[in-house]
């Protein structure tokens, strides 16, 4: 390979290891980001849901420690160092990997298993004091009511955060006038919060996704191109 196509192939690594190192911090931002959106309702939420975005946050930093490596190891023209960082790479794409099919292979037990935590803790409301604040946070903040619907609530036990002022200038209502709002009531938020906390979970990980294609596409250009130039410094050097 002529010195020239190899500076053009060093220098074409090095600006996009640039830019690798930039989407690692993209990506330890917006796994914040979907862990502080998630993470308020971390009661209701189990490990699986929760680890994602973990998982997405150490990622993104050893991204930007191995595009640090690979910057290094373009502008020193050292083969070993260039064959670490596709070895970095290749086992950055197969954790990615390994976390996108676990969350689609539990994406029903979610479901499931999400409905069975929040009963559970609705059946504890009255004795426990995370439950009745982890409640209390989620209707209020999600305006919604109960598991499916605000019936869900026995009569009497229904908790003040399932009612809000219907209109600007209306009374605060009080626990008496929510235990005896009835479905359709203005008073009453109508709507399930299962259904509200399960779309932003999906959301989250949606946007999870979205950035874990978009990296995975770059570490396998990345890896081709440290195999590449790799392989023409080991060519020059024999």
């Amino acid at each position: 390979m002529k010195p020239l196509e190899l500076g053009i192939i060093k220098y074409l690594l090095f600006g996009f290891n640039l830019l690798f190192a930039i989407s690692g911090l993209g990506i330890i931002i917006a796994g914040s980001l979907v862990l502080s959106d998630v993470g308020e309702f971390s009661h209701f939420m189990e490990g699986k849901v929760l680890a994602p975005p973990v998982v997405l946050i150490v990622t993104g930093c050893v991204v930007f420690l191995v595009a640090s490596l690979g910057c290094y190891g373009a502008i020193r023209e050292s083969y070993k160092m260039l064959m670490a960082f596709a070895a970095c790479l290749l086992v950055i794409f197969i954790i990615e990997l390994a976390v996108g099919i676990a969350a689609a292979v539990y994406k029903d037990d979610f479901h499931k298993g999400l409905k069975e935590l929040m009963r559970d803790s609705m059946d504890r409301f009255e004795t426990s004091e995370s439950d009745r604040i982890a409640w209390n946070n989620l209707q209020k903040k999600m305006e919604c009511c109960g598991v499916d619907r605000s019936t869900d609530w026995p009569e009497h036990k229904r908790p003040l955060s399932c009612c809000h002022v219907p209109r600007e200038g209306a009374p605060e209502p009080d626990e008496i006038h929510c235990w005896d709002a009835k479905p359709g009531d203005p008073i009453l938020y109508t709507e399930g919060c299962f259904d509200k906390i399960e779309m932003k979970a999906v959301d989250s990980c949606k946007i999870i996704l979205g950035v874990g294609i978009g990296i995975a596409f770059v570490e396998i250009i990345g890896i081709v191109l440290a195999c590449w130039l790799a392989s023409a410094i080991k060519k020059r050097t024999s």
